[in-house]
């Protein structure tokens, strides 16, 4: 199993906070959000971890330099990451190895390790993470929209209909033969010349084409939060952090 850390991209709406440095280096408890992914995703059984980088990488590098891990760390940069996070995803895929399942995941999200460990430890091979607590006025949300027990639409803006939406926290896992198709998708949009669009499109498209495939597993409750404005911040520092320290998991 594989995982990627896409961490390219500029935090624009954190203003001044996300100014001169990746999102990833965002610290909360004296730690960056990505040496917290690299340390949770140490307890688990991993080929490697595949970091993309863009923006600042070479901060991006120096803090993997420190970050003590016992399973190999590689960072590959993205030199177009002001485009859209498909282009990331491309990057990443071509660092694939062949027959791989793979573990999917947005830098920017500060989270509980049982998160992660719901993942690895579902039953479902291509899993999406769905957190019911979700603000219809959110417009901001990628929502997981479920009708029976199927997803039936993955987006910001839903078109499908469905029974019950809960958020996308942002982290996935893809058995080999999705993760080869999530490839050839991808790539089709590059090719296309669509390099402005989120990696979700790709997703959206495999959820579609095959529901079959695809399931999510419930983290209602469990704290986790992604960092895009100055709110959100403050949100992780006061009371994200709290309860990993109340639940041992800091």
């Amino acid at each position: 199993m594989q995982a990627i850390i896409l961490a390219a991209g500029i935090g624009k709406r954190l203003g001044e906070q996300g100014k001169n440095r990746p999102k990833a280096l965002l610290e909360f408890g004296k730690k960056s959000l990505l040496e917290r992914h690299i340390e949770i995703l140490n307890h688990f059984d991993f080929s490697n971890i595949i970091v993309v980088s863009g923006y600042h990488a070479d901060d991006l590098a120096k803090n993997l330099a420190i970050v003590n891990s016992k399973i190999p760390v590689q960072m590959v940069v993205n030199p177009d990451y002001e485009e859209g996070s498909i282009v990331s995803l491309s990057v990443a895929m071509d660092m694939l190895k062949e027959n791989s399942e793979i573990i999917l995941m947005d830098a920017d999200v500060l989270y509980d390790s049982h998160i992660i460990k719901k993942l690895i430890g579902s039953d479902y091979a291509n899993c999406l993470l769905l957190d019911r607590n979700l603000s219809e006025n959110d417009v901001e949300a990628v929502k997981i929209c479920v009708a029976g027990d199927k997803i039936v639409d993955f987006h910001k803006k839903i078109t499908k209909e469905y029974d019950f939406c809960g958020e996308s926290v942002g982290f996935f896992r893809f058995d080999s033969m999705m993760a080869g198709r999530l490839a050839s998708r991808v790539k089709e949009y590059i090719k296309d010349g669509k390099r402005d669009i989120w990696y979700e499109e790709a997703i959206r498209d495999l959820i579609l084409n095959h529901p079959d495939a695809f399931s999510y597993e419930d983290i209602t409750g469990l704290p986790w939060i992604e960092i895009d404005f100055p709110q959100d911040i403050k949100k992780a520092e006061g009371e994200i952090l709290t309860k990993l320290k109340d639940n041992g998991r800091f």
